[in-house]
């Protein structure tokens, strides 16, 4: 069987959806059924698949979009450019990472998407206006295009029932982000200019639903208050974004600077490092899909302190230290970094719902699902009278776009 996966995002640094895109290939190189995995990036994620290992691998081919950094460029590749790859390699199916602009009608083989969330409807300030409404657009154009959805939790298949049509929500099912502990760890630590100093760590992306204010605030009524060192860091992963410059100005108005570490774009054994060092995860987001990190932690053996959402005790509902968001947060996230500060460190959890073997498995048993339609399934590409390649595109793919 030979896959497609699209996976071009608009960050050079690694994010979830890069490792999950990542991971999924490894998830499918576990199935003997699998002949090849074609992998299609930007140009400047080139070396996130050379870090990953991904490019020496026999069964895998790295294929490099030719698109500019920008949301036109890449929704234009998709909609224009993926077909005529499609048509290229002749895979069985097409996996979609994350949602994007889909000719459907134009891809003769099944597309099979991977849903993480529904941020344009839960948190559309993570976008901000009018782009938030280009962002539902292309959700629903590609939610209708495909035939079939991967949502990444139980979580996000149920809020699919709530913002979306019913022929949606039967294309779904759940097939979980993969995550397995990883044996390598830096030796040295990535934090700049660290000298020992007890940190907290948050992963965590610069937007709205992440909830980054409110752990620094919670930090800081710590310090003020002598409850912790003063020398204690807080040490937020995670690449820039629209909250970028609030929580710069958070930060000085509460004269935070000396204690407020950031990094981005860390390599798979220096974010282990940091979660093998830190005092403990704090992930104070209102909402979430999946939750990679408190997963990461936990498998790393981590104390975890998060917020009291679906989808983090989907995860594990037993070994985080859950706070329940709305007024008196800050103050309980204080009081919950202080009590799980008091906690051992735990034992090294199994998750084996994460494991690459079980998802691979699931993976393939849905392409199954799929490949007995798949000579029927769409209108392949016709030549134009000039040589060219135009789509045939269905009225309902029109009526979308």
């Amino acid at each position: 069987m030979k896959i497609l996966i699209t996976a071009a995002q608009f960050s050079s640094h690694i994010s979830g959806l890069q490792r999950h895109a990542l991971n999924m290939v490894r998830c499918l190189l576990t199935q003997p059924d699998i002949s090849s995995v074609h992998l299609v990036l930007a140009p400047w994620q080139r070396e996130l698949a050379e870090a990953a290992g991904l490019h020496t691998t026999s069964r895998v081919t790295l294929h490099i979009a030719d698109m500019a950094p920008t949301p036109l460029s890449r929704n234009l590749w998709h909609y224009r450019r993926l077909p005529q790859l499609a048509a290229e390699i002749q895979p069985d199916i097409v996996h979609l990472s994350y949602p994007v602009p889909v000719a459907a009608s134009a891809i003769s083989c099944p597309i099979v998407l991977t849903l993480h969330d529904l941020y344009p409807y839960e948190i559309p300030e993570n976008f901000g206006f009018p782009k938030v409404l280009f962002n539902r657009l292309i959700l629903r154009q590609c939610l209708h295009a495909v035939d079939a959805i991967a949502s990444v939790s139980d979580t996000t298949a149920l809020r699919m029932k709530q913002y979306l049509p019913r022929t949606a929500q039967k294309k779904s099912l759940r097939i979980y982000n993969c995550v397995e502990p990883d044996p390598v760890c830096a030796e040295y630590s990535p934090l700049p200019d660290w000298h020992g100093e007890p940190f907290l760590l948050t992963v965590s992306q610069h937007r709205k639903n992440k909830n980054i204010p409110l752990l620094i605030r919670a930090f800081h009524r710590l310090l003020r208050g002598s409850l912790v060192p003063s020398r204690m860091k807080l040490v937020v992963i995670g690449i820039t974004g629209p909250e970028t410059p609030h929580i710069h100005q958070l930060i000085s108005e509460l004269q935070l600077k000396p204690n407020i570490v950031f990094l981005q774009g860390l390599s798979e054994p220096a974010l282990q490092w940091c979660y093998r060092h830190c005092e403990a995860l704090a992930a104070p987001s209102e909402t979430e899909g999946f939750g990679l990190p408190v997963a990461e932690a936990l498998l790393a053996g981590c104390r975890v302190l998060c917020s009291d959402i679906p989808a983090f005790r989907e995860i594990d509902a037993d070994h985080c230290r859950f706070v329940a968001l709305g007024p008196g947060a800050e103050q309980r996230f204080a009081q919950a970094i202080l009590a799980t500060l008091q906690e051992p460190p735990p034992l090294l959890l199994s998750l084996p719902q994460f494991s690459s073997q079980a998802l691979g498995t699931q993976y393939i048993n849905l392409y199954r699902e799929l490949l007995p339609s798949a000579a029927h399934i769409r209108t392949a590409r016709t030549p134009s009278p000039n040589g060219s390649r135009y789509l045939v595109q269905r009225k309902d793919e029109r009526d979308y776009l």
